[in-house]
């Protein structure tokens, strides 16, 4: 039976018991709005795990002043529907308040790898994520931590972070789950209109003929670049914010291609500001 708490002191009494009784715990971090992406991470803590933990917050710390936190969709009962039907252990549900009682006196920066793609997009954005990050390791100290590869910057700090801060828990990636016809999975998809959806598959496809130039030998990232952008031009009204050509998980931007790479774009369409990305 899955069961929802709301507070820190109920929660790491919970993860305090299992811990004792040496179970293994699975947690997957969460904003709720759940989808496809999130039950693929959740069925596969379910799988490696004695016990499993789902964290529904939306976190403030992250969003930046003229961001979507107030408009963020927040369906609890639907999602909580979902998380039973797949037999989650655990609903972790807390308030703003509950996790930030008072203003922190001490913050978290995360350095070279958030003043890049996202981070450069949106300052701050990333302190937030490992700050509520790291409290969700403090109170759960889960065995196992659950991130999907859609949001590959995000995955590639928090796999620093756990270094850096000597977290003892294994980061577990996940693939990006696709739509039939090749949109990620994103709780930000409901925002696009008809036409826009419809435009939204070319970002996948974009991709995908990059992709095609890199196993065919090309290895100049400008090339791959042009290639996107000129796809992406042609097929889709939005605006194209970012296509880029970074090393994984370093992050650094690369001219000519060497070892593992991930070339990610981002586009902003009239209420949904859409990435995708692909690991090569």
């Amino acid at each position: 039976m899955t069961q929802v708490i709301e507070y820190i002191k109920e929660m790491m009494n919970i993860s305090s018991k299992y811990k004792v009784q040496n179970k293994t715990i699975g947690l997957v971090p969460t904003m709720g709005a759940l989808h496809d992406g999130h039950l693929k991470m959740m069925k596969q803590s379910i799988q490696e795990n004695d016990i499993t933990v789902v964290s529904i917050f939306v976190n403030p710390l992250q969003f930046g002043p003229n961001e979507d936190f107030d408009d963020y969709p927040r369906p609890f009962a639907e999602d909580l529907n979902k998380l039973k039907q797949i037999g989650v252990d655990y609903v972790f549900h807390p308030t703003v308040d509950e996790m930030y009682p008072g203003e922190l006196s001490l913050s978290i920066t995360v350095g070279y790898l958030a003043t890049v793609l996202e981070g450069k997009k949106r300052p701050g954005h990333f302190d937030g994520v490992v700050t509520v990050v790291n409290k969700l390791f403090n109170i759960i100290e889960p065995t196992k931590a659950y991130f999907g590869k859609k949001d590959a910057q995000q995955l590639a700090i928090i796999e620093k972070m756990v270094q850096d801060f000597n977290h003892n828990i294994e980061i577990v990636p996940i693939d990006i789950v696709r739509e039939e016809d090749g949109l990620a999975k994103s709780s930000r998809n409901v925002y696009l209109t008809e036409e826009e959806r419809t435009e939204a598959i070319h970002l996948s496809k974009s991709l995908q003929k990059a992709k095609e130039l890199y196993e065919a030998g090309e290895r100049n990232s400008k090339v791959l670049i042009e290639a996107i952008t000129t796809y992406l031009e042609k097929n889709v009204s939005g605006e194209i914010v970012e296509v880029a050509v970074y090393s994984y998980p370093e992050l650094v931007e690369q001219q000519t291609i060497n070892g593992q790479i991930f070339i990610s774009l981002a586009v902003k369409f009239s209420q949904a500001r859409l990435i995708d990305n692909v690991i090569i």
